[in-house]
């Protein structure tokens, strides 16, 4: 019977883990707003974090938004081709940025940046026991470090995703008019006419606000629970792009589902 029992019995001990895991991220995540006063406080606390999180994830979203306004041109070009609708690639190039590519690949290079720049930041402060250091001068290092850290990724993500989306816009007209030979005021004039500031831009700021919150989020709780070791640092850095990267991923699909279901 233990062909039986061995899988059942882990599984049932891999669900009993993630449920832990849950409720802790959960909690985690209350404990932090509970403490977000520290932002109205001490302020420079989070612009400094703002400054580390996005001016040093600035140079990958530009060069990743221009490569992906160059792709889009040229595909959104042989597909328009083949219906003659060639004018409207501006309008494709705009609608894909702020939508979707805008918000989600940012995130993922955001994961894979500042996310595991955090955790192995956060965790090699619990290595150092300089997080224990803080407890004992009475200093809340939630209060001290995660919060201001916390409060960085959801301001800094939104900044970059328009970022990524406008230079995007600019590599797919680089492409369009330059390269290929769109008319430019047919260009600029389906985008205006057909990206709304409400339904498209705004959904698209939403999209990027959740994730940044979602990612840093996962980042903050990795390093906090790392075990304080390297290989323990390591994995945790892991776990942050993995996680966040699905995470981004599935709230992508649900969103897309509430915003633009109708």
């Amino acid at each position: 019977m233990n062909f039986i029992t061995t899988p059942i019995s882990a599984l049932g001990k891999h669900l009993r883990q993630s449920l832990y895991a849950l409720g802790a991220f959960t909690r985690l995540f209350f404990a932090l707003l509970a403490r977000t006063g520290v932002i109205f406080s001490r302020p420079r606390l989070v612009s400094q974090q703002i400054h580390f999180i996005g001016n040093y994830s600035l140079l990958i979203i530009s060069i990743s938004g221009l490569f992906v306004g160059f792709v889009l041109g040229l595909q959104g070009y042989y597909t328009l081709n083949r219906y003659g609708s060639e004018e409207a690639l501006g309008l494709l190039v705009a609608l894909s940025l702020t939508r979707e590519l805008g918000p989600v690949v940012t995130a993922l290079l955001f994961a894979g940046r500042a996310g595991t720049s955090l955790t192995a930041e956060i965790g090699l402060m619990k290595a150092g026991e300089q997080i224990a250091a803080m407890e004992v001068m009475a200093v809340d290092p939630m209060r001290r470090i995660l919060v201001p850290r916390l409060w960085g990724g959801m301001i800094a993500m939104p900044i970059l995703a328009a970022i990524f989306s406008m230079v995007g816009i600019i590599g797919g007209w680089v492409v369009g008019v330059l390269m290929i030979g769109i008319d430019p005021g047919a260009f600029w004039s389906q985008m205006q006419d057909g990206v709304d500031i409400f339904n498209d831009v705004l959904n698209g700021v939403i999209k990027s606000v959740v994730f940044g919150l979602v990612v840093t989020l996962i980042a903050l709780y990795m390093g906090w629970t790392a075990k304080a070791t390297p290989e323990g640092v390591s994995r945790a850095t892991t776990r942050t792009v993995i996680s966040g990267s699905l995470a981004v991923l599935g709230l992508d699909f649900l969103l897309t589902a509430l915003m633009f279901s109708n």
